[in-house]
């Protein structure tokens, strides 16, 4: 492991004990950094202080849980890079996408063998620490600036999670070239980072609703694609 993965510094939140102790035990084993709590109140009290570059979090907790704490987590602007795995037994679609919605990175459905999770972490950590273009993407009213990880549509800035940018970014230094699921997903969510092909529908539908729709395009039974020019 490379020594800025050693260095990482993961915050386990969970409120079974013996989820933490896991997570603890098999990720100390990789010289990780780590700080536990037992709740969402607790873990953005934590954070402060903490403050680490990736958080495993359940969904359901008491006081406040984890969508509510990403949600809070991602409005604050020394957490706007932190990455945000969760670990639940929440299976079903509408749970996954409001996790993405508040900001989620990965969602991972318990149990998980231990050595396949510290991969998945691995993978997070290495693409996130890897050096971003220096790049600004101007094509009509939108601007992409990746640098900042920022954009703004005719003067408007756009809300828009860390995944919804980096798919955005990627359509657009590739205009009108059609790409399907399976090659979004390895561009965008990387091929050591399991998530299913329905992710890509979910982060298109959002960046509908905030950009107007002619800049992506769908090609029915082929893929997407990002247009420069108006229907």
């Amino acid at each position: 492991m490379s020594k800025t993965l050693q260095q990482a510094k993961i915050l386990l939140v969970d409120d079974d004990p013996d989820i933490l102790e896991l997570l603890e035990y098999n990720l100390a084993k990789e010289n990780y950094q780590l700080a536990k709590a037992l709740d969402g109140k607790e873990a953005l009290e934590i954070a402060q202080t903490f403050k680490p570059a990736l958080i495993i979090m359940d969904v359901m907790m008491p006081i406040m849980d984890g969508i509510e704490t990403a949600r809070k987590m991602k409005s604050m602007p020394e957490f706007k890079n932190t990455i945000i795995l969760f670990l639940t037994a929440r299976g079903e679609e509408f749970t996954e996408v409001a996790a993405f919605d508040a900001g989620a990175h990965d969602y991972i459905i318990k149990p998980i063998k231990p050595r396949a999770l510290v991969s998945r972490i691995n993978a997070l950590l290495k693409r996130e620490s890897a050096e971003e273009t220096q790049e600004i993407i101007e094509i009509g009213g939108l601007i992409i600036n990746r640098t900042q990880y920022a954009a703004t549509f005719e003067g408007r800035a756009l809300i828009l999670p860390k995944k919804e940018f980096e798919l955005l970014s990627f359509l657009a230094k590739n205009p009108n070239k059609v790409f399907n699921r399976d090659e979004l997903l390895e561009k965008v969510w990387g091929t050591d980072v399991y998530v299913v092909e329905r992710t890509v529908d979910v982060h298109i539908r959002k960046l509908r609703e905030k950009i107007p729709e002619h800049y992506i395009k769908t090609l029915k039974g082929v893929g997407y694609l990002f247009s420069i020019e108006k229907a």
